[in-house]
């Protein structure tokens, strides 16, 4: 159980993001004020055109609010240019995106370790063991994206996410490939990383099940949050679903 007390991660302050402008103008978000605390899993539902991946993609530094502001890890966002945006993207969150993203011609340990090549700084050995512990993959660390399965290429990409200890790891309908038995795993791994890693998770989901995994729902509706509470079983979130359609 998070304690809801503790620094948020992230944070949000009257979000607001418009797509073009005058009559045709998208409101995508529409004044969203919330935050997320250390060590919490949330997950991030909502209606196709709630604002949910609006709301993902503001958050993780890759779109600019119309207006309001995003702190993460204690940067004000809106405060960073470019190339200080880019170092806090990789050095201070993990990505898991729904079409896997890896890179085709690198190993699966590779993969996993990319973040820290990129960053110039070696693995801490004991943790990547811990991680490729976890994944379940140690007789697949030398095998390519294209000879693992949907499920491991997936458990490659949450290893990667976390390989830096990021202040937060960012999922975007991180199942939504996956069949049933491919996607438990997934969502346990990423349960694991928050109960026994510290890991803060937030994970944009339109599968009840998946969010059910998770100790917080927050609904978007219409650009604005309609609802932000405790984990539920997944016919609780069938039922909240319902409530909000």
């Amino acid at each position: 159980m998070t304690d809801m007390t503790s620094r948020p991660i992230v944070s949000t302050t009257e979000l607001s993001r418009v797509y073009g402008e005058g009559e045709t103008a998208v409101h995508a978000l529409r004044g969203v004020t919330t935050s997320f605390p250390s060590g919490q899993f949330a997950a991030i539902m909502g209606p196709s055109g709630s604002g949910k991946s609006t709301l993902m993609h503001l958050l993780a530094g890759l779109d600019r609010p119309t207006a309001g502001s995003v702190v993460v890890d204690g940067s004000e966002l809106a405060n960073l240019d470019d190339k200080a945006l880019t170092r806090l993207r990789r050095d201070r969150l993990g990505f898991v995106f729904q079409a896997f993203n890896l890179v085709p011609v690198l190993t699966a340990e590779e993969n996993i370790r990319l973040p820290l090549t990129l960053a110039g700084k070696k693995p801490d050995r004991d943790w990547l063991n811990q991680l490729i512990t976890a994944v379940g993959l140690g007789d697949r660390l030398d095998h390519r994206p294209s000879e693992l399965s949907g499920g491991q290429q997936q458990r490659v990409a949450v290893a990667r996410a976390l390989v830096h200890r990021p202040a937060v790891v960012f999922a975007d309908e991180p199942t939504g490939n996956l069949d049933s038995h491919s996607s438990d795993e997934v969502l346990a791994l990423l349960r694991q990383a928050v109960d026994e890693f510290g890991q803060t998770v937030v994970m944009v989901t339109h599968d009840a099940h998946a969010a059910s995994v998770a100790d917080r729902i927050v609904v978007l509706s219409d650009g604005r949050i309609v609802h932000d509470g405790g984990g539920e079983s997944t016919e609780g979130v069938l039922d909240l679903m319902k409530a909000v359609a």
